[in-house]
This record gives structure tokens, sequence and C-alpha cells, in this order.
């Protein structure tokens, strides 16, 4: 019997809870220098505080994220963000370096509950509206992580930056609690199988599936150069001539929120199979993207507009890699999305460790040229790999 179109309550649940738990990993983005301050990091290691955020992420979407196929994913979501919220708190009270580092970790692995979130919301969604699902949760993600930026550097200014790990413990517990009320007490049927063996069928589904390999590995290289802009961009907007608070830094995160249009219309797209099309022009664009970012030093209006490009263009590519994959082996697809967001979570971590050494040696100019590198070597490995894709959708 076919399913049921998911209710739109739904999905918004499903989206506002995704939007929560990846925010916690993009809350430090525009405090890095002042968490680097307080914790005697030099500028040009800052970034190690998100790396170390995106290890904890990869090892979760490891070892987490494909006990989705196997366990109650009722029990397993409600569980992750229980234990976000002890990470969130140990890293509000946190005052030695360790400590620190330690929270930060265990918050990246709990948040992976994120994408359990969003291969359950897709192993819910009928055939017929899959991509729509998928597109509008995922847009619920980005929301999550550009607002992350927004909201910290505001709560940062008005009650420091402990304050915004506080606030999110907070809202975590409740959001919990609701998940608890609405999520379907029963899962599907489930084969049971040792966890090492889980494990290793995941690896093997590369081998299965090239097509998991090939928009994996453009993950890479996307979100490479989506993080190399955000984790980058706080030092030259907090340095003279432009000097901007926190706040004013978290406010850019408000213009990439227009990306959320491409990750709805790009499910769309992919649910009528244009996702190839859909692919090629989102990353002519995130190339394209760069030139206008590299006049920030000089006109804001020149970021703004390079920010509406690249989280637009990461935001279709991203949507689309996930609807496609999706269609793959779907008693897999906790394993799925886990093998495909330890990728993103490799370029996440490459970006954000890179871009401020980068800075740091060669300035915002150096900067511009790490993150077109990353999105010419996303568009390449796509033109050299579309005529497989073409072949398989």
């Amino acid at each position: 019997m076919p399913l049921p179109p998911l209710p739109r309550l739904m999905v918004l649940l499903f989206a506002v809870a995704a939007g929560l738990a990846v925010a916690n990993v993009y809350y430090a983005q525009p405090m890095l220098h002042l968490m680097a301050a307080e914790f005697g990091i030099p500028k040009g290691s800052a970034g190690i505080i998100v790396t170390v955020t995106q290890i904890g992420y990869g090892l979760g979407l490891l070892l987490i994220v494909p006990l989705g196929d196997v366990l109650n994913r009722r029990k397993l979501i409600s569980g992750q963000m229980l234990l976000s919220v002890l990470a969130l708190m140990i890293i509000g009270f946190a005052h030695h370096r360790f400590v620190f580092f330690t929270g930060m970790v265990l918050l990246g692995l709990l948040a992976v509950v994120t994408q359990v979130l969003v291969a359950y919301s897709a192993t819910l969604a009928a055939p017929f509206e899959r991509g729509r699902v998928v597109g509008l949760v995922t847009s619920g993600i980005v929301t999550g992580i550009l607002l992350a930026r927004t909201v910290s550097g505001t709560m940062a200014d008005l009650g420091g930056w402990r304050s915004v790990y506080l606030l999110s413990a907070g809202l975590t517990l409740v959001l919990t609690g609701i998940l608890l009320k609405v999520l379907p007490v029963a899962d599907q049927h489930k084969t049971l199988t040792s966890y090492p063996k889980l494990l290793i069928s995941m690896f093997r589904l590369f081998a299965a599936e090239p097509l998991l390999l090939i928009r994996s590995l453009i993950a890479m290289f996307l979100f490479a150069a989506f993080s190399t802009l955000w984790t980058a961009l706080v030092f030259p907007l907090s340095a003279p001539p432009f000097s901007l608070s926190s706040t004013e830094i978290g406010l850019f995160g408000l213009v990439g929120v227009l990306g959320t249009l491409g990750a709805t219309k790009a499910g769309q797209l992919a649910d009528r199979g244009k996702a190839q099309w859909t692919t090629g022009i989102a990353l002519s664009l995130l190339l394209l993207s760069w030139l206008s970012i590299g006049f920030t030093e000089s006109s804001l209006w020149a970021l703004v507009l390079g920010i509406i490009i690249l989280d637009l263009a990461v935001q279709a590519v991203h949507v689309t890699n996930q609807s496609l994959i999706y269609t793959l082996q779907p008693e897999a697809r906790s394993r799925i999305v886990a093998g495909y967001m330890i990728f993103y979570s490799i370029g996440s971590g490459l970006g954000s460790i890179t871009s401020t050494k980068v800075f740091a040696a060669s300035g915002w100019t150096g900067v511009c040229v790490l993150g077109a590198g990353f999105s010419l070597l996303a568009l390449l490995f796509w033109v050299l790999t579309r005529k497989y894709g073409k072949a398989k959708l």
C-alpha cells in the first residue's frame, strides 16, 4: 500500500529539530576571536575550534547514524538530543581548555541526530514527495546553520559567548519533550545485525553504489568551500576598517538564509529528473560567487551578493545529492546518509583549518583563492562524472 503524504506539521517539526541540532556545530564561527582569546589560542589556529567539532561530527556519522537502520529511531533521536543538552552545559561552564575541547567534540558527535532526522523523514515520506520533504528538512538545516551565526553573535554581545550554549541546552531539552510526544512509537521492521558488521556494510555501499561515492566526493569539495568562507569571515569583519561587533558579524548569516530557496527548489527539480542540470548550474554559480566575495574588504555589498550566490549554490547541490542517494537501497538509508555526510564533515573540517591558516599567511585574497579552488575541484569532478550520473538516473 502506498505511503500517505507526510503531514506538513510533522515535516516542520523535523526541520526545526534538525536546524536546532546542526546549529550547535556553527555557533562558534562568529565568536572564534572571543573564544580563542579566552583560552589562549593564537588567531591563526582559531579554526581548530570548528575543526575539533567537525571531528566529533565525523565520528558521530561513522559510529551513531548507521544505528538508525537497526534501532528504533524515536529512541535514538531523543537519546542523542538529551546527551546534547549535557554537552552544551559542559561547554557553557568550561573554564579549562581541555574541558572546553572535550565538550566541543561531544557536541559534534551528538549533532549527527540531524542526519538521523533527515533519513527518518525520507523513510516516512512517500516516493513522489521525497525530494520535496528532504528539501524542506534541509531548508531547516540551512536556516539553523545560518541563524546560528546571527543568534550567537547577538548573544555573545549581550551575555557572553557561554550564554549561547546554555540557551541552546534549554531549547534542546524542550524540543526533545515535543519529539517524544509526536514521533511514531513503532518503527519499521529492521534486520538485526552485529555492530561491526553494520559499520563494515556502510563502507561496502561505496563499492556497490558508485553514485554514492561520486556525490560524496562532490559534497566534500562543496563544503570545504562553504566552510572556508564562514570560518575565516570573522577576521576581516572584526578588524579595521570595519571593526564589526559579534552581533553585526552574525547578521551576515541572515543573508545566507536565502539559500533555503535553493534547497527547496532543488528538491522539486530532483523529483522531476533534473538533478544533473541543477548540479551543473549550481556548481558554476559556486565558483563565480568568489569573484564577488573577493571584494569584501572594499565593499560589504559585494560580500552580501557573494554570500547569497554561494549559499544558494551549496544548498541546491546538497539537496540534489541527498535526493539522489536516498533512491539507493532504502533498507540502508541511515548508512547511506552516514557515509555521504562523513565526506561532508571531512570537507567542512578541511575548509575550517586551512582557511584560518591561509588568512594568517595571505590575508583575505588567499582565503578567496582557496575557496575558489575547492569550488573548481567540485565543478571539474562533476564534469568528469556527469555521464555516469546520466546513465544511472
